[in-house]
């Protein structure tokens, strides 16, 4: 017997609880019901409101049919016999409907229920494990605000009850690590509805935009990148010789000026090639690295928004190297030893996932280039030490890329990096990019597109789930906080706060009237790492006495000692 892989599982368990859901209730219109990268879910239109309080009656339901150990069968059929298969349901003959005529129809049934589907699936219903349902969305057909709201019902499966259980546990935690939930508790940021997609950054949650930021500056210029800056708002004759126009366009953010079009730019690379192209490039100028803090926006659909992870607009860490074809290899071999490098001092150094995604249907380019692109890559690749997977038809429509994912403290998988050959945008017949090369001769560069944390806003949401808002001290909006005893040790405090943030460090005093233990749990709270308490016996010795929340209480010591074991956390990361 062949293995059953989790995709499959998933697929079955949504079919098997739309006819679950179809068994349990009355008038039942069904839609879909895919594999999703936690579970699945599926899709219904039916009188009753489906509420959490259902879902022990359908699981039962879900449980007897798996254990009937049914097949699934495939088989292929007409329009005609789809259609019949289909009767009354409305919503799968409309599907039906958008099918092109002399495509082939692939079908699967198990028992008596039927399903026009791809699939792939498990070959008996007992293969599927133990399925259990989570919660229930709306979720509008075809994802059209026009048309009807549906029920969206979403699972997971388990291969037995531990499992299960497991899987429940880790989902509870990442509920608690939610960057929404602890994005408010921490006074992060705030997210208005009014403004669907855009971020409203506070104090405490700009301190860690920047603190990345400066951190990043500081790796690029270290690594010869130059930064640069580049308009928001490009014409539309820009984006049209780029290909972004014709591949771009329902993504982009569109307006008017002076009977000109404009668009708020989705990415920023053909603003690098405009700063390269200004001025005559000669082979000795390369490679050339530019760096872009760039704000991009993309006209992302609303019901596709989550928190600060997916948002219609943010910055990249964005970088474009310009380079020779022979400059390639170690390029992207130096890009990985700095992507390598960035993700270890996050924690993320272990684990590290690799894929090579491969030519699109929607492409620009023969297909000539674009195999020459992919095999440079995966030499590229290969040449860095890293091992990789492929990801067929999953690259840009300009060019092959490299992408990077790190594992996060509950085992999930976040793609952030990114590397991405292009032939295209700097040739001929994009944005037409020249250089004198050693023959004195005119010749097009290839461009590497690059991100190492990807979207800074989405990257501070993973690393907000990741540590559970508890960051690392060099990394923490409210590094310290001092705690004074009482009001007698209120001018010592403000000695103490003025040195160390002399020293560079972010610190604040709890002046409040709240007696010391209340301090200690609302600094608990805010996730501190250190507390720095002080009272009249402290002023006295001319130390602190110093609480971490990773090591508990540390006893007394003089502040110059404090800056320096500071430091040296800072300094190891």
């Amino acid at each position: 017997m062949r293995e059953i892989t989790l995709e499959e599982r998933r697929h079955s368990a949504a079919h098997l609880t739309a006819r679950a859901v179809m068994n349990v209730f009355d008038d039942v219109q069904v839609d879909i019901g895919p594999a999703t990268d936690d579970g699945f879910y599926y899709d219904f239109d039916l009188p009753h409101r489906i509420a959490p309080e259902d879902f022990p009656k359908i699981e039962a339901e879900i449980a007897r049919l798996i254990a009937l150990d049914e097949p699934f069968v495939k088989k292929t059929v007409s329009r005609e016999e789809c259609a019949a298969m289909l009767a009354g349901q409305k919503y799968k003959l409309e599907r039906l409907a958008d099918i092109p005529e002399g495509e082939d129809i692939s079908t699967y049934t198990v028992g008596d229920y039927a399903e026009m589907c791809r699939g792939p699936h498990v070959e008996h219903s007992s293969q599927i494990g133990v399925v259990k349902l989570m919660r229930v969305a709306g979720s509008y057909f075809k994802g059209d605000v026009s048309n009807k709201m549906l029920q969206r019902v979403y699972g997971i499966v388990a291969r037995d009850k531990a499992e299960m259980d497991a899987i429940v546990e880790r989902i509870e935690e990442a509920k608690k690590r939610d960057h929404r939930r602890l994005g408010v508790e921490l006074d992060l940021f705030h997210l208005d509805p009014e403004d669907p997609g855009q971020i409203f950054w506070h104090p405490r949650g700009w301190s860690i935009y920047v603190t990345l930021q400066d951190y990043m500056r500081r790796k690029l210029v270290a690594d010869g990148y130059r930064e640069v800056n580049t308009p928001a708002l490009m014409p539309r004759s820009l984006w049209e010789k780029s290909g972004h126009w014709d591949h771009y366009k329902a993504n982009m953010f569109i307006t008017e000026s002076e009977k000109r079009i404009f668009a708020v730019k989705p990415m920023n690379c053909p603003g690098a090639l405009e700063i390269f192209k200004s001025r005559t490039r000669s082979y000795k100028d390369l490679p050339l690295r530019l760096a872009e803090f760039g704000h991009c926006a993309r006209n992302e659909p609303s019901g596709t928004l989550h928190g600060i992870m997916r948002v219609r607009g943010f910055v990249q860490d964005d970088a474009h190297i310009i380079c020779t074809e022979e400059q390639i290899e170690e390029e992207v071999a130096k890009f990985c030893r700095l992507l390598k490098d960035v993700y270890s001092d996050f924690g993320f150094d272990k684990n590290l996932l690799v894929k090579l995604s491969t030519m699109p249907e929607d492409h620009v380019g023969d297909e000539a280039t674009w195999q020459h692109a992919e095999a440079s890559l995966a030499a590229a690749c290969k040449a860095s030490g890293l091992d990789y997977e492929i990801q067929p038809g999953e690259g840009a429509f300009y060019g092959p890329k490299l992408e990077f994912t790190l594992i996060d403290a509950l085992g999930r998988a976040w793609q952030c990096g990114t590397i991405q050959l292009d032939y295209q945008l700097p040739g001929p017949d994009r944005l037409d990019a020249e250089y004198i090369g050693p023959d004195g001769k005119k010749h097009h560069p290839v461009m590497l597109h690059r991100a190492v944390l990807g979207s800074l806003e989405r990257f501070i949401g993973i690393l907000i789930e990741h540590y559970a808002g508890a960051f690392p001290f060099w990394l923490a909006p409210e590094q310290l906080r001092i705690l004074p005893v009482s009001d007698k040790a209120l001018a010592y405090a403000d000695k103490v706060r003025a040195a160390l943030a002399a020293a560079g460090f972010r610190v604040e005093t709890d002046s409040s009237a709240e007696k010391l233990g209340a301090k200690i749990r609302a600094a608990t709270v805010a996730k501190v790492p250190y507390q720095i308490v002080v009272g009249p016996r402290d002023e006295a010795a001319g130390a602190v006495s110093v609480r971490s929340r990773s090591e508990g209480d540390l006893g007394a010591m003089p502040v110059a000692d404090l800056v320096k074991r500071l430091e040296s956390e800072i300094a190891g990361r």
